[in-house]
């Protein structure tokens, strides 16, 4: 690792930034591709301060772009990190040529197929895609429960059910997130992201009238990786905002993957949980 040249896609949220760290700790050159649309400005700040670390700014459109900056650059190895908007592909960005050829020869333009199109591109022009966990390993969530509380009966019921909805879903690659409650699917994650589906299911049921009901209405969240989770890109992450969304939404447990998500800011995600009495467990690999 130590004076290898780094290629770095930076999406949004922190990511960008915890593997950055990391990759310079390792001895990394980092040659960042800033994504306009998409990453902090104060990846520029990081750059000034550090001579190993140069940034240039492209927009999602320019495929071409990218690979050019990296190849002269010497960069043949890159990694993505951090959040690119799926709804994007909708969006006035105008593609290059390159990517206007990806996208049109694409049977369907869900996250999978058009990320490994792209990491293809990448692999053709010398420029490897590695997994997005290459210098995050400890940050994965090691299997067990990882609060002083463990999820309760119903809690347990609920992330079985969870469980097999997203197992069903996994196929068809929609999202990675379940919303559960009394054993029903409240809501399932698709373009809008992990907080955005949390903050519908607790607006949904925030709709009910007040008073008794015979089924419980707190919300267990079930995030987990596809069975056959492409690491370079995607990784399930958690992070602390993800925790205040729950806490909002009335949600009271999540349900994640051991050795396959990302946890950012452990402690901070763990004091949280701790004093909303939620409860976090990561569940045994399945594929």
């Amino acid at each position: 690792m130590p004076g290898m040249k780094l290629g770095l896609i930076a999406g949004n949220g922190r990511f960008p930034f915890l593997l950055l760290d990391a990759a310079r700790a390792e001895g990394c050159e980092v040659v960042v591709a800033a994504i306009k649309e998409e990453t902090e400005p104060e990846i520029n700040e990081r750059a000034t301060a550090d001579s190993g670390i140069t940034v240039h700014w492209l927009s999602l459109g320019e495929l071409s772009r990218l690979i050019e900056t990296f190849r002269t650059a010497g960069v043949t190895r890159a990694v993505m990190a951090g959040q690119v908007k799926h709804k994007q592909i909708f969006s006035s960005i105008r593609p290059d040529w390159r990517l206007a050829k990806l996208l049109l020869n694409l049977r369907t333009r869900n996250t999978d197929v058009l990320l490994g199109a792209v990491a293809k591109v990448l692999g053709d022009e010398g420029i490897e895609l590695i997994s997005s966990t290459a210098f995050l390993e400890p940050l994965l969530a090691v299997e067990g429960v990882l609060t002083r509380r463990a999820p309760g009966e119903e809690e347990q019921r609920d992330i079985d059910y969870g469980l097999t909805v997203a197992t069903g879903l996994a196929g068809f690659d929609i999202g990675q997130t379940v919303v559960v409650a009394a054993q029903a699917c409240v809501a399932v994650e698709a373009m809008e992201g992990t907080d955005a589906t949390i903050e519908r299911a607790g607006a949904l049921m925030k709709t009910l009238e007040d008073g008794a009901s015979t089924l419980e209405r707190r919300l267990t969240v079930v995030k987990l990786p596809k069975p056959k989770q492409d690491m370079r890109f995607d990784v399930p992450v958690i992070g602390v905002r993800t925790l205040e969304t729950m806490i909002r939404a009335g949600a009271s447990c999540l349900a994640i993957e051991a050795g396959r998500t990302l946890l950012f800011d452990r402690e901070a995600i763990l004091r949280a949980a701790s004093e909303a009495d939620i409860a976090i467990v990561a569940l045994p690999r399945r594929y």
